[in-house]
């Protein structure tokens, strides 16, 4: 259950969304006395695009007075603890993390309505309000417990569906995942059995499914979508469980280097403190050193997605050739400190410069050779930081953004949507719109303009068109009105790639559906052209993962045993290797 906002680290770097919250809760039986605030059981529930999460938070204090807990997310993995630590209680105020997802909470005890009121934070802040006991159990549905598996057709593709069902204490509680979609822990809503007849409703994705239970132990029934017509869909239960992907570059021997925990303050913000992992070879140095960035979303240093740590499998790679690497949480995820959901890219550089800063102050590395790698987003933040920092030797874009960021979303949104089924006249049908969208928020002149923008936009026709419900309107206008929406959509590539005096290298996969290679690395060339250090490749084959794939869709990341294709790897390495001599000249 190490993913409590499930699916946000994926999210917003699949289609760039940010989450939004409110908050549910049951009611409570009685009043609080002030003497009983710090122990005992809470409850309450985000919102996010997939959904509410209930959480259930047990508070306890020792005779010393120290206090202590856990949290359990009960939507997804019911029963299982999640410790808590720094916990705090006084006639006023509650705060606690969650170390081991990098979260936090902090609340306010509000005495009329007898409830803490605060803000739960992991990457997103998402408000959270607290109620004493437990949440009010769901019916219990019999016989259906279990994983189920169905193909949704949806055009040329059939795009797969994980249904779970669990039954626990709390009642029976339903989640659905949709792989080829990324869309992962979708709260399913309604579910009921009645002798053979089975339905259920996904709110956030307007659907309604009402099937049969047929011999074999199968449901089989119709899948209705707002907006698109309704399609057989055959669901089986899985008989064994299921086995788990491999991984054929994980885990890693550390072997002919040394790796080290470190931590390191941003200068530019005093709230962030960034935590990572510095690996060093063997030997007295100094090496050249490499400052690893992730790409969109909260990360953690090994940037985990889709059960693949691409970065940890990377610094491997390039500390065994002799380069330093320091890979690190974004700030506000997992050991971090700091406010992801604010931030924006050019932030997420001083994040980059301060790991620099920190590379400066160590004898074993060699201070004219230290370079950043960032990976989708992070290639973007590389530059960024590059062109304000002086002692940045090289950088590596690895599928950073070449073209103009609007450009790109709607190319994105097009590869991505044939690949899971939908029309080119689908897609066409909602383009202007979104085109309008992006527009609006480009030339918004603060937050408050660009929500008041996009929802004069977000009529009843339009989210149609988008094919939404009205439920995802409010989303929407999260996404959009975002400071760090707002800070991507009127990033200009051209602009900070011309600046660069540095060694560039900047590569593509050639299946890569999140960042064409072709229209990306033709503008980058163009923003690169008078720089004689630059590199530009396309690599055949490979993802926006820089995994080896057959189509570049997204539903094929997580059953690639491969993490970072060796080939890519080496270009790298070599790369860097080779432009050591004469670093740093700017």
């Amino acid at each position: 259950m190490r993913r409590v906002i499930a699916g946000s680290r994926s999210v917003r770097r699949i289609w760039l969304i940010a989450v939004c919250a409110s908050i549910g809760f049951a009611p409570i039986d009685a009043p609080i006395q002030a003497q009983d605030k710090a122990t005992g059981r809470w409850h309450g529930a985000i919102t996010t695009p997939i959904g509410q999460l209930t959480l259930v938070i047990s508070l306890r204090e020792a005779a010393d007075g120290t206090r202590s807990g856990d949290m359990e997310s009960i939507d997804q993995a019911a029963g299982e603890k999640i410790p808590l630590a720094n916990v705090t209680s006084s006639a006023a105020r509650l705060t606690f993390s969650v170390p081991s997802i990098g979260a936090t909470y902090e609340a306010d005890w509000n005495d009329a309505a007898q409830v803490c009121t605060g803000t739960f934070r992991q990457g997103a802040t998402l408000p959270l309000s607290l109620k004493r006991g437990v949440p009010a159990a769901m019916p219990v549905v019999d016989g259906l417990d279990g994983t189920w598996r169905a193909q949704l057709p949806r055009g040329t593709a059939n795009l797969r569906l994980v249904l779970h069902v669990v039954t626990t204490t709390y009642g029976t509680r339903v989640r659905l995942d949709s792989p080829d979609l990324g869309a992962m822990g979708l709260e399913v809503a309604q579910f009921a059995r009645q002798r053979d007849s089975v339905r259920f409703t996904i709110p956030a994705a307007g659907v309604e499914f009402l099937g049969t239970m047929a011999p074999g132990g199968v449901v089989s029934g119709t899948w209705t979508r707002t907006g698109q017509p309704a399609v057989q869909v055959t669901f089986a239960r899985d008989v064994a469980a299921p086995v788990a992907p491999t991984r054929s570059q994980w885990p890693i021997t550390i072997k002919g280097y040394r790796a080290e925990e470190v931590s390191f303050a941003n200068a530019a913000d005093a709230r962030v403190v960034l935590a990572g992992t510095l690996t060093i070879p063997d030997g007295a140095g100094p090496f050249p050193a490499v400052v690893l960035i992730s790409g969109s979303g909260p990360q953690d240093r090994d940037e985990t997605i889709f059960g693949h740590r691409p970065f940890a499998v990377l610094a491997d790679y390039l500390t065994r050739r002799g380069i330093a690497v320091l890979r690190y949480d974004d700030r506000g995820f997992a050991k971090s400190r700091g406010d992801f959901a604010a931030a924006t890219s050019a932030d997420f550089a001083t994040d980059a410069n301060a790991a620099v800063r920190f590379l400066l102050a160590r004898n074993d590395v060699d201070h004219t050779n230290i370079g950043f790698v960032g990976h989708s987003e992070g290639g973007m933040v590389g530059p960024i930081a590059a062109v304000a920092n002086d002692r940045v030797a090289f950088v590596v874009m690895l599928a950073g953004p070449g073209t103009r960021t609007d450009h790109l979303l709607m190319s994105q949104r097009r590869l991505m949507g044939l690949s899971q089924g939908q029309t080119p006249e689908q897609l066409d049908r909602a383009e202007p719109l979104l085109n309008e969208l992006m527009r609006a928020v480009r030339v918004a002149p603060d937050s408050a303009s660009a929500v008041a923008r996009i929802r004069e936009r977000l009529t009843p026709d339009a989210m149609a068109k988008l094919g939404g419900t009205s439920a995802e309107r409010e989303i929407i206008v999260s996404q959009f009105s975002s400071a760090w929406m707002r800070y991507f959509l009127n990033y200009e590539p051209s602009a900070i790639l011309s600046r660069l005096r540095v060694p560039v290298l900047a590569v593509n996969g050639t299946v890569d559906q999140q960042v064409p290679a072709v229209e990306n690395l033709a503008a980058i060339r163009v923003a690169l052209a008078k720089n004689h250090a630059a590199t530009v490749r396309e690599l055949p084959g490979l993802n926006h993962f820089f995994q080896t794939a057959r189509t570049g869709a997204l539903g094929e990341y997580d059953g690639i045993a491969e993490t970072f294709a060796p080939s890519a790897m080496e270009v790298v390495g070599d790369w860097i290797l080779q432009h050591r001599a004469g670093a740093g000249n700017h």
